[in-house]
């Protein structure tokens, strides 16, 4: 079996984006651009990590539609290794739709009953020979998104299949931050969390990435690393907190920001990166996403 660079856990869909340069209000009817293109936190994380040579591969569940079939071409044509992706018969292929305005995200709105309906099934690589067994698991790094159920969140962390791995944990979303409590035991998991995020899972408001970081180290989490836009950023684990400032960018789009951020801090870990250079070069990164010089 050949070990693969990455495997990428979640939500692989089709992004709807609208975008326009004009600020807007609840009931705003503006001019603007729509683009529909593959996303899905699993998928961002998949796109980065191959423009940093890696190849990941992806476990989800893309429908039996011609929606599906096109995603899936065209993952496969950005590199990701496509052939473990679950193909669930009678169910459609997940959307994310979103707004944004002069000021960033408006609204935002995903549907991924699909990946939640299909459950553990998504799993099944990693089990039965093909990534893994229980009594030989995937003991590379594995990036894990929160549009998973709670129930499936659970299971994963108690799971014999992910005891070894180097696990990767984003929330998808500040709705769905409080999925990923159940993860804190799990010895080698990484939490990517903005400072919303932080404090939701914290259940305490938070002024500053750094306080976010250090609290939930002492809530029992292994290492995290908390963004807040284009404030400080803070990685804490238990020898203390690392902070770093983002570049300042002009912001052209921030629907994927945070994965990005996320693929590029793991590809700067497997590359042997110090962790403070590390927290620098996924800044760095997702600047350079944010500001629209890299697609």
């Amino acid at each position: 079996m050949n070990t693969p660079d990455i495997l990428c856990i979640g939500s692989v869909l089709w992004d709807i984006i609208g975008r326009t340069a004009t600020p807007m209000r609840l009931g705003s009817d503006v001019a603007g651009r729509i683009t529909r293109l593959p996303g899905g936190v699993a998928m961002n994380i998949a796109m980065t990590l191959r423009r940093f040579d890696l190849t990941p591969v992806l476990l989800s569940a893309v429908g039996r539609d011609a929606e599906g079939d096109e995603l899936l071409a065209a993952c496969a044509g950005l590199g990701m290794v496509t052939d473990h992706v679950h193909r669930p018969e009678s169910l459609p292929t997940d959307l994310y739709m979103a707004i944004e305005g002069a000021g960033g995200l408006v609204a935002a709105i995903a549907d991924a009953h699909t990946l939640e309906a299909a459950g553990d099934a998504i799993l099944a690589p990693l089990g039965d020979g093909r990534l893994g067994t229980a009594d030989a698991p995937f003991g590379g790094m594995i990036a894990l998104d929160g549009n998973l159920t709670i129930d499936l969140l659970s299971q994963i962390a108690l799971s014999p299949l992910f005891r070894a791995a180097d696990l990767r944990v984003a929330p998808a979303s500040p709705g769905k931050a409080e999925r990923l409590a159940g993860l804190f035991d799990h010895p080698n998991a990484t939490f990517y969390v903005n400072l919303e995020e932080a404090g939701i899972l914290a259940q305490t408001p938070f002024t500053n990435a750094a306080s976010a970081a250090a609290t939930l180290i002492e809530r029992g989490a292994h290492r995290v690393l908390v963004t807040d836009g284009g404030s400080m950023a803070a990685m804490a684990d238990a020898s203390g907190v690392l902070t770093a400032l983002p570049p300042p960018i002009t912001v052209a789009r921030v629907t994927g920001a945070g994965d990005t951020f996320m693929a590029a801090h793991m590809a700067a870990d497997l590359g042997g990166a110090p962790p403070q250079d590390a927290l620098h070069r996924a800044l760095g990164a997702a600047a350079e996403y944010v500001s629209g010089v890299s697609l």
